[in-house]
């Protein structure tokens, strides 16, 4: 698979300082596709110091200025979808239909709203005797995960160039090769040298290097939560901004006289979706006691549907990490419904959709994220009781509610301590905010709040 052998600074494909590179390997089957440089923090400095000298003129550019260049990058990733499908099989392991309809048509969905949202937002606005700007924030730092590897490139990129702001991007070192795609991108949208500037890399040596980088005025970052809060721990001390989209555990609720059926079952494939390496992802199904069987019924049922269409995960280290949760699951005493830790395949980093019953609120399984397609479901008692399984975790980054009537789901959903809600099997809707509560992060992505998180504000008194 094709593969640039160097970095992206200052408009132009160079080569990194160092000689170091990384292997792509295919999760499906264990192939190495191509080889990546190792940035270095020299080479961070180099792409820091391009998007500081390109920022003033980029900052100074007309927001409909900005908005064309955004309108043909998104043009060039649709003209690209294609390539962007086959690339995020390969080095992710997505199935070729959710690479097509999520991975590769999703991006170009948010960079077609951050097109419009750069040409229609009040940069400046009347405050009584003020007059309030919205300015760039300066250079961005984005640091972006795997899991979904253009989307979460195009919703940190994309709302910082409409911002006026200049990036350097380091990509997560198992999927790099989309990054690269969009870099080309980038380049055939006519965007400015030095405006976008990517270093793949490891994280502990590069991302440290651009999060540490004195010349970055903000952080936006998409992980972990321990890498989150050491991440968060550097910015601080230099007192820079940071965006940190973290871990989940979300909980999908539903209530007495719900819609069984459909809701066990969408619960069941938002969880096996993208092989369960969504940090949003409803990993947790409180039912209530009367219908509780009946749910773990219809979930294995559902489950085992996805036995042979289910996508490998990423790496060997993540379907070692899995397989130790489901494996802890069954040592804490949970029902084991459906799969299990054994490996489905001979090889490829393959996991069984696993679906546990008779979880208690306390287990690991309840309380870490396991980033994988496991499902745990949890009985409950009473509405105040699924209050407090809901809430009863350290994260707060999405989640579900399903009742008989609309206004029942959307009373519990206020109670719910989480960024995103979704009442009744809910679309998605690119312009909403994405974030979460508690030790889900800091900040928003997606839309307006997603663009306001890359702005500053000045105002003039008259």
């Amino acid at each position: 698979m094709k593969a640039h052998d160097g970095i992206y600074v200052d408009g132009a494909w160079r080569p990194a300082a160092g000689t170091d590179t990384i292997e792509v390997v295919n999760p499906a089957d264990e192939q190495v596709l191509a080889h990546v440089p190792a940035g270095t923090a020299e080479d961070v400095d180099a792409a820091v110091r391009a998007a500081r000298a390109a920022l003033p003129a980029w900052a100074a550019t007309e927001p409909a200025e900005r908005a064309a260049r955004l309108t043909a990058l998104r043009d060039r990733l649709a003209a690209r979808a294609e390539e962007i499908a086959e690339t995020v099989t390969a080095e992710l392991g997505a199935p070729p239909k959710l690479s097509q309809t999520v991975h590769a048509a999703l991006p170009v969905a948010v960079a077609g709203s951050y097109a419009e949202l750069a040409a229609a937002h009040a940069f400046e606005e009347r405050l009584g005797n003020s007059t309030v700007l919205h300015e760039p924030v300066g250079v961005v730092g984005a640091i972006t995960p795997w899991n979904y590897p253009l989307h979460q490139i195009v919703a940190k990129v994309a709302p910082a160039l409409a911002a006026g702001c200049t990036v350097v991007l380091k990509p997560a070192e198992d999927t790099p090769l989309t990054a690269q795609l969009f870099a080309e991108a980038v380049d055939e949208a006519g965007v400015p040298a030095g405006v976008f500037n990517l270093v793949t890399g490891l994280g502990p040596v590069a991302g440290q290097a651009l999060a540490e980088h004195e010349g970055v005025d903000m952080v936006s970052f998409t992980g972990s939560t321990a890498v989150g809060r050491r991440i968060g721990a550097t910015a601080g001390a230099a007192v820079k901004r940071v965006a940190l989209e973290l871990g989940g555990k979300s909980a999908n609720v539903i209530l007495p006289g719900a819609d069984l059926s459909r809701a066990v079952n969408v619960g069941v494939a938002n969880v096996m979706s993208n092989s369960g390496q969504t940090c949003s992802a409803w990993t947790r199904m409180l039912v209530h006691r009367e219908d509780y069987e009946q749910a773990v019924e219809l979930a294995a049922e559902a489950a085992a549907t996805y036995g042979e269409r289910i996508g490998p995960v990423v790496s060997a280290r993540q379907r070692d990490r899995v397989r130790g949760y489901i494996e802890k699951g069954l040592a804490e005493g949970a029902r084991l419904v459906t799969g299990g830790p054994e490996a489905p395949r001979e090889r490829g980093y393959y996991v069984r959709p696993t679906v546990f019953a008779d979880v208690r609120p306390d287990m690991t399984i309840a309380q870490e994220e396991i980033f994988g397609p496991v499902l745990c479901l949890l009985a409950y008692e009473d509405t105040e009781d699924a209050l407090r399984i809901a809430n009863g975790t350290e994260y707060g980054l999405a989640g579900a509610v399903w009742a008989a009537e609309e206004a029942e789901a959307v009373a519990f959903a206020r109670r719910l301590e989480t960024g995103q809600v979704d009442i009744n099997g809910g679309r998605f809707n690119p312009l909403a905010p994405f974030g979460g509560y508690k030790r889900s992060g800091v900040g928003r992505e997606l839309g307006p709040h997603g663009l306001a998180e890359y702005l500053q504000t000045k105002s003039f008194q008259f």
